[in-house]
Order: structure tokens, then C-alpha cells, then sequence
């Protein structure tokens, strides 16, 4: 605690005006209990390694420095090579400080309004009161995007279907009297912590709840695009991508979730900025199609909607399913699907109490792209030589651009509006995407008294999102537990600083006086800036996330190359399905949720029809 409040010293200083630093060390308490082991060791030796560095330097702790040795320590220590350790910490402390700041308000927003609807009815049970043995026709290992369509399918086919959720359910009620961070640690996989290891690395979100990440997710729903589907069909010989069969899935996916663009009247200042940058440019540019009928512009789809308006699979596909007669169990972890004799005979599992084992011949996987090689590694299912290989996760990055006038970009929806101009040509693709109140301070450049500066500004700073369509650069290694290595291809790396420039010149086209570009680059205040600037990028410094893991269990025709088989079936196993993002082929290009959900829903239905 002392050496995470010497931090905190460091980063935001008292003196100038920043937060007690034992109060943002307390709060970071809370979400740094809820991450796993690993990760708790390496915040442990990144601030071990702050702290040796700082008494080596002045023989003293970090935060007994003034605020400016604290500021120079920090800008030493990130000069020598320690930049990943320290935005690490920068990253918890800001986190922690922002949502705490910011609770009240979030709470005062989330519970404005009545819920746009009520919460899902449906048929769960706590892994506490489920029964160490049971049996039924089907289980489905996981309930988020593919998992809830999969599960609606095989239920709707007359099969006794019971469906595994590690997390625990969310209702608007819950989310509303909940802490922001307590809703952020508590509802993503490991308290957020889910890293994807390379130079640079790249953090990698995933949710962890009654409906996946789609209770997490921004929301955005893009069909696929044709060319990829196309792809998928032709080269792949993935036949859940038939188009004649894919198209209306789609269509039924997008009714039942809800899509239409988001309305102008809650889009917010951020998305407008956009919108009105892109036009200045000639730019393809609209509002994006999103799962969120009622939305409010709470800006909080990331820790989850306080007003059950984002349509998560919790409230359409998961109740669907227990209509037709499912059954959820929310908390129990899936150990090993369970097989004799070369075919699926249920899973084994475990709770807090002990081990539990539900009996089954049709198991459908959808634990996620990145969780799903290791369970079936632990299974005995991971000898395909391709397995946990093929990973894209559309690497994403954001810039912060400052305005004379009030943008207050968390007042409003969070991801709002989509530029298009370079997408089919170069695979970069632009969001305008903001963060819930104070939860975005984790991007704000620098330290010390520059970052408080860039902080008190936050009202008048807008911000722009791109991701990109990557190379399946990235590899699932692990058994026990997941653990992701990503290699960024070169020409991932080009295309990352193009869109870097991209955003500068949207956001000065809208009026921007200046923009903070990241990666060691200057911040441009005029276009003819930004080539310069972006020469002198480092892409490798830049603050990288990725939210979209796919293709780790491809499916296709060729055996070889895919383990999956093109309807859906693991290869080497009867009885045995896989239904998430992981058998997307390629690297889909946009929000994948609609394609993962699609897609899914044909697995569905070719296991329940299968003999």
C-alpha cells in the first residue's frame, strides 16, 4: 500500500493539487484484490522496481521527493526502459482515482431515469445451489454473444439445455448500487488485467458475467462485411458463412438484439466533434448501428448499462432460451469436458464447495477465443496443431484532442459514430469512443503537474478511437489458464500510425486547438504538423488495447488448417461444438458481435440437427 501511495504521489501530486494518495492506493486496493496471482506479482514487482529505482537515484523513497524529483524519477524510469512497469501502475492509479472521483456523478446518471426495461427473465441457479450431479441433453460452456444464440437454438430444438457461466449475473439494481470500480474489477475477466504479451504489450479486456462481454461491450453492431464473409465461405470453406444462410441469420440476430444507429439527441458533443471533423475532410462518416434501444447517453456501457438499455444477450438471446426451457448455472468454472470412448459425455466443474459434474453427449464450447484453447487442452481435445494459433484482436488506440468549447465527451453514447474512409482500403477503421466519467484519465499523457493540467481539462477534451484489421499476429498458449502472446506485424505497425495522423486531422478539421497524438510524438495544432509528428511516432509507445479476440479454433474445410470442421464441430471428437469468436476464420474487421452471434446460432441449429 505505502509504495502504491508513493506512486500515486508521484503521478498525481497532492501539492499541486492531485488526490490523497493513500486514498487512491486504498480504492486501487479493491480492484487489485480481485486480479489473479500472476498479475498481482507483476504490479508487485513493477512497483518494487519504481521504488529501488528511486532510492538507488536519491536514497529515499519515491514519495519523499518534491513533486518535481518525483515528476524526473518517473521520466527517467520510463527513459531506461521501464515504460510498460510504469504505465501499468499509471493505469491502476488513474483508474482508481477517476472512478472514484467520479462516483457520485455516475450514480446520479445511471438512476436519472426508470430502466428502459425490465431485466431478463430467466432460469439460473447459483453454482451454490446447483447439484453435484446432474444430467441433460446439451450443455453450453459460456452465455456471452455465442454461447446465449447457440443455447437458444439447441432449446429451441426440444433439447434440455443447460448452460455454464463463470461470472455472476449483473441486474440494472446491482449495477446501479455498485461502485464503478467494483463493476469494472468485478464484471472483466481477472479485474481487467487479461494481457496480451509482446513488444508493445497490449491490454485485452474480457468480460466475465451472465451474458459475456456483451454486458461490457460498447454496443456497436456491424454486419459482416461482405468481402470477408465472402472469404469465409470461398477460401475457408466455411459453410456457417453460406450467404444464403448468413443473411438471414444476421437478420434475425439484429432483431432480436435490437440494432438501429444511434439517435442524433443522445449522440453527445464527442460524437458530433466527429461527425463534423469528417464532413470538414469529405469523410464516410454516420452515427454506428448499435444494440441499444433506449440508450440514454449514460456513457457507462463499459461497466455495464445503468439502464438496462444496451440489449446484451442478458436480456434478449439468454431469456429466449430459458422460454424455450434452458437452464443457467451462474459461478461454476468448467474444469474439462469430459469424453469416453472418442465422444462428449458431459463436463466437470467446480465451485467454491467442491466439484460438480453434469452429464451430457453435446457439449457446445463458447467460453471465448481466449479462453477456449485452454480448456480444450485440458480436456485431452488440444492436439490440433493449429489450436490457440491464428489470433487476431483488432488492435486499437486513441488520441485526445483539446477544444476551446465544453465537449464533456462522457455525456452522451459511448461509442457513437464510425468513420469509414480508410476502412475497406487500408483496414482502419474509426470510432469515436469515449470513457465512463473519469475512467478515461488512464490515456492523459505525462505525469506530475503536466497531467494534472491535462486532467483539469478533461471537459474540453474530446477523443477518437481507431482500430485496425489485423494479421493473426497473436498465439492462446496455456492449459490451466490462458496466457496470449501477440507478435504486431509491421504492416499493422503502419497502419496503427496512419491512423493516428487519420484522427489528427478529423479532430483539428472539427476545431481542435491541439491534439495529443502519444507515442513519444509532439501534439500537432495544425494539419500541416501532422506528418512530421507522425514520422516521429513510436507505435511501440503508443497505449495499445484490443477488444475483439477471434480465429484461435478456426473452422473450415481443410483439416489441416482448421480444427474446427465448417459447421461447427471440434475435429477428432463426437458430440463435441464450438460456437464463439474463435472459429471466425480471419480477422472480421469490425465489432464482431453480430457475426460471432450469427454465426453461433448456426452451430446451434446444425448440433441440434445433427444425429
Amino acid at each position: 500500500m505505502s509504495a502504491l501511495g508513493d506512486v500515486a504521489a508521484a503521478i498525481l501530486p497532492p501539492e499541486a493539487g492531485g488526490p490523497d494518495p493513500e486514498r487512491v492506493a486504498s480504492v486501487a486496493r479493491r480492484m487489485i484484490d480481485r486480479m489473479p496471482a500472476v498479475s498481482q506479482a507483476g504490479l508487485a514487482a513493477a512497483l518494487v522496481g519504481l521504488e529501488a529505482y528511486a532510492f538507488a537515484r536519491t536514497g529515499r523513497r519515491l514519495g519523499a521527493g518534491s513533486p518535481q524529483r518525483r515528476e524526473a524519477l518517473l521520466a527517467d524510469f520510463a527513459r531506461l526502459g521501464g515504460t510498460p512497469a510504469l504505465d501499468t501502475v499509471k493505469s491502476i492509479v488513474l483508474l482508481a482515482h477517476g472512478a472514484d472521483a467520479y462516483a457520485e456523478e455516475i450514480a446520479t446518471v445511471g438512476s436519472r431515469h426508470e430502466p428502459s426495461r425490465p431485466d431478463g427473465a430467466m432460469n439460473l441457479t447459483p453454482a451454490s445451489e446447483w447439484p453435484s450431479t446432474s444430467r441433460c441433453d446439451a450443455i453450453v460452456i459460456g452465455s456471452g454473444a455465442g454461447g446465449a444464440f447457440a443455447a437458444r437454438e439447441l432449446a429451441r430444438a426440444g433439447f434440455d439445455t443447460v448452460i455454464v457461466e463463470e461470472g455472476e449475473r449483473w441486474t440494472v439494481d446491482r449495477i446501479r448500487s455498485s461502485h464503478p470500480l467494483d463493476r469494472f474489477a468485478s464484471i472483466y475477466r481477472d479485474g481487467g488485467t487479461t494481457m496480451a504479451f509482446g513488444n508493445p504489450p497490449i491490454a485485452l479486456p474480457l468480460g466475465r458475467a451472465v451474458g459475456g462481454t456483451t454486458v461490457i461491450n460498447s454496443g456497436t453492431c456491424y454486419r459482416p462485411p461482405a468481402p470477408v464473409a465472402k472469404d469465409w465461405f470461398e477460401k475457408h470453406g466455411l459453410a456457417l458463412a453460406n450467404p444464403e444462410l448468413l443473411g438471414p441469420r444476421v437478420a434475425d440476430v439484429e432483431a432480436t438484439i435490437g440494432v438501429a444507429p444511434a439517435p442524433m439527441e443522445v449522440l453527445g458533443r464527442n460524437g458530433e466533434l466527429s461527425l463534423e471533423g469528417a464532413a470538414a475532410l469529405d469523410w464516410k462518416s454516420s452515427p454506428l448501428r448499435r444494440n441499444a434501444p433506449g440508450c440514454r447517453g449514460a456513457c457507462q456501457c463499459a461497466i455495464g448499462c445503468p439502464n438496462n438499455a444496451k440489449g446484451g444477450v442478458h436480456l434478449n438471446a439468454l431469456p429466449q432460451a430459458c422460454e424455450a426451457g434452458a437452464r443457467i448455472v451462474s459461478g461454476l468454472h468448467v474444469t474439462e469436458v469430459l469424453v469416453e470412448g472418442g465422444r462428449a459425455v458431459g463436463v466437470a466443474a467446480r465451485r467454491s464447495s467442491g466439484e460438480v459434474r453434469i452429464s451430457a453427449p453435446l457439449v457446445v464450447v463458447a467460453a471465448g477465443a481466449i479462453p477456449t484453447p485452454p480448456l480444450l487442452r485440458r480436456s485431452g481435445l488440444g492436439r490440433h496443431p493449429t489450436l490457440g494459433r491464428n489470433l487476431s484482436i483488432h488492435p486499437a488506440t486513441g488520441i485526445t484532442a483539446s477544444f476551446e468549447e465544453e465537449v464533456v465527451s462522457w455525456r452522451g453514447v459511448m461509442q457513437s459514430v464510425g468513420i469509414e474512409e480508410l476502412h475497406e482500403r487500408e483496414g482502419i477503421l474509426l470510432e469515436a469512443t469515449a470513457s465512463p466519467p473519469g475512467m478515461g484519465a488512464i490515456s492523459a499523457p505525462g505525469y506530475g503537474t503536466h497531467l494534472l493540467g491535462r486532467l483539469d481539462r478533461a471537459g474540453n477534451t474530446a477523443t477518437l478511437g481507431a482500430m485496425i484489421a489485423d494479421a493473426p499476429s497473436g498465439r492462446v498458449f496455456g492449459a490451466r489458464s490462458p496466457i496470449v502472446a501477440y507478435r504486431l506485424a509491421k504492416a499493422d505497425e503502419r497502419r496503427l500510425a496512419t491512423a493516428v495522423g487519420a484522427m489528427a486531422r478529423v479532430m483539428l478539421a472539427a476545431g481542435a486547438k491541439d491534439v495529443e497524438l502519444g507515442g513519444g510524438a509532439p501534439a500537432v495544432r495544425d494539419e500541416s504538423e501532422i506528418e512530421a509528428a507522425v514520422e516521429r511516432l513510436d507505435v511501440r509507445r503508443l497505449r495499445l488495447a484490443a477488444f475483439h479476440p477471434t480465429g484461435t479454433a478456426a473452422a473450415g474445410s481443410n483439416p489441416s488448417r482448421h480444427p474446427v470442421d465448417p459447421e461447427g464441430r471440434l475435429r477428432g471428437v463426437d458430440g463435441v461444438w464450438v460456437a464463439d469468436g474463435s472459429v471466425l476464420p480471419s480477422c472480421p474487421g469490425v465489432n464482431p458481435q453480430v457475426s460471432i452471434m450469427a454465426v453461433a446460432a448456426g452451430v446451434g441449429e446444425a448440433a441440434g440437427g445433427a444425429p
